[in-house]
């Protein structure tokens, strides 16, 4: 049950955000009684901290059989970008907004999370890139790490991009494309222009 429970609250707060859904929201939807809820998780705060590690490990997880299966580079990040891009709604208010402002500790935990793993994957990222000669040798791999990690986390910035008329999805395209454009190299180059090239057929 305790499972059943996780699923259906992380769809449900990721659609409506995690201020907004109720526990008696999800006990309607799961067809139970708060009660068999309270039986898995002691609060609305328990089941936040809950649902943010399910959903934050399934991606790390997902992330992690994409590097496994050795793309070069640049399709690694594009396949990463898959993996970001299926757990994005398209729609303009971000539910993590929600978690920031009223469960900070949990988005905090969250957030240094996000930043290790990033850190680890962009990293091993840019090693490899610069080995195999997709990315240019004058790069600076910690200022390109910390950049991409910096632009990663203020696209959910709500404040920063209200005006932009851009949704989540396409904020995240736009950032992948700056990132991959200023690092290739001649070979990168091509190789980012098939994958794209792909993508639009």
């Amino acid at each position: 049950m305790k499972e059943k429970i996780l699923n259906k609250a992380e769809e449900m707060f990721l659609e409506y955000g995690f201020k907004s859904v109720t526990m008696d929201d999800l006990a309607n939807e799961l067809g139970v009684s708060k009660k068999t809820i309270y039986e898995s998780f002691a609060n609305k705060l328990d089941l936040v901290q809950n649902v943010s590690i399910f959903i934050r490990d399934k991606i790390h997880q997902e992330i992690d059989e994409v590097i496994s299966k050795n793309f070069d580079p640049i399709q690694e990040m594009f396949e990463i970008k898959k993996v970001i891009m299926r757990r994005m709604k398209n729609q303009k208010s971000s539910p993590q907004y929600q978690l920031q402002k009223y469960y900070p500790k949990v988005f905090a935990n969250l957030k240094q999370s996000q930043v290790c793993k990033m850190e680890d994957c962009i990293t091993h990222n840019i090693e490899r890139g610069l080995a195999e000669k997709y990315y240019r040798n004058d790069i600076n791999k910690v200022f390109v790490c910390r950049i991409y990690i910096s632009g990663m986390l203020n696209l959910k910035d709500e404040e920063l991009f209200k005006d932009s008329e851009l949704t989540p999805k396409q904020l995240y395209e736009e950032f992948m494309k700056y990132h991959l454009r200023s690092i290739v190299d001649t070979k990168g180059k091509l190789r980012l222009s098939e994958l794209e090239k792909q993508i639009e057929e």
